[in-house]
């Protein structure tokens, strides 16, 4: 089992939790009597447990492409409420700031492009991140209060998909580091008022989307069917952004050895590969030389 599972994560799962029940999943479908024996299992990307949505699960192999599908960037379609501004920017904490304002549709349209391209934007006080070793939300939580660098982001399309007067759905594409609560937060200062996200959805990360995600519960039938490989896409799925390179016979050896390919007629850049139709590694190209960035053993 070398490959990725996609979950429709649903509400108030973690990312981890998600992790696990692939692991019970491949333990049911007999891949390993217990969790030492199963093959390695991580996520492609936290998603909050108040989130729905496509969470890369990457099996075998493909965990040594997780970190790649950090990098990626990622779409969410989400639900700024109006009015009310709460501590950790969404549903889950308590109001700390209130307005009368109620932006229209047309006012929303208007402030959108301030908020397109490369932004600047401060992370929840209530997020991952580490403030002195320690995570910002056990600050947070602990009432002390919690000072985060602005980051740089890339947002790379904004869109209104619709608003009623006490609330606006929008879709965003953006970068790695993005954080939509706050996203959220400063769109609705903007118009000069408050809010907090009421619904949040991540449709695509990296080459994932919701087409190719299944839910736990086909995820439990799968795996007590034991057809769980239906549910499994290939290793270079997750890679569907970088050219093949096809190898000759012998290269594939060297590559497994560690070797630096010279000659080969390829564009500069990250490469996937292929001993045939066997992953061999993502490599990087430079020059006509080629080096192993991340070796598959299968």
């Amino acid at each position: 089992m070398h490959g990725w599972i996609i979950l429709d994560k649903p509400l108030g799962l973690g990312s981890t939790q998600g992790v696990s029940a692939v692991k019970r999943a491949l333990r049911d479908s007999g891949y390993g009597p217990k969790l030492r024996d199963l093959p390695k299992v991580g996520h492609g990307g936290t998603l909050d447990p108040l989130a729905t949505g496509v969470l890369p699960i990457a099996v075998g192999e493909a965990t040594k492409l997780a970190g790649r599908m950090l990098d990626s960037d990622k779409v969410y379609d989400f639900t700024i409420s109006f009015g009310i501004e709460t501590d950790t920017l969404d549903l889950e904490g308590r109001p700390v700031a209130e307005s009368d304002v109620r932006p229209t549709r047309e006012q929303v349209e208007a402030v959108l492009p301030r908020f397109t391209g490369p932004i600047d934007q401060v992370p929840p006080a209530y997020s991952a991140l580490k403030v002195d070793g320690a995570r910002a939300y056990d600050l947070a939580r602990k009432g002390e209060a919690v000072t985060l660098a602005t980051r740089a982001v890339t947002i790379h399309a904004l869109t209104l998909r619709d608003s009623d007067g006490e609330s606006a759905t929008l879709t965003a594409h953006v970068s790695k580091g993005t954080y939509i609560r706050s996203l959220a937060r400063d769109i609705a200062l903007a118009l000069g008022s408050v809010g907090h996200v009421t619904m949040l959805r991540r449709v695509k990360a990296g080459a994932f989307t919701l087409d190719s995600a299944i839910s736990l519960d086909k995820l439990a039938e799968a795996a007590m069917g034991r057809t769980l490989e239906q549910c499994l896409l290939p290793l270079r799925a997750g890679l569907d952004d970088i050219p093949a390179l096809l190898l000759e016979p012998g290269q594939a050896g060297a590559l497994r050895q560690g070797k630096v390919l010279t000659g080969i007629a390829a564009d500069d850049g990250q490469h996937f590969a292929l001993d045939g139709d066997t992953p061999v590694a993502l490599v990087a190209v430079s020059d006509g030389n080629v080096r192993v960035v991340r070796g598959f053993n299968l």
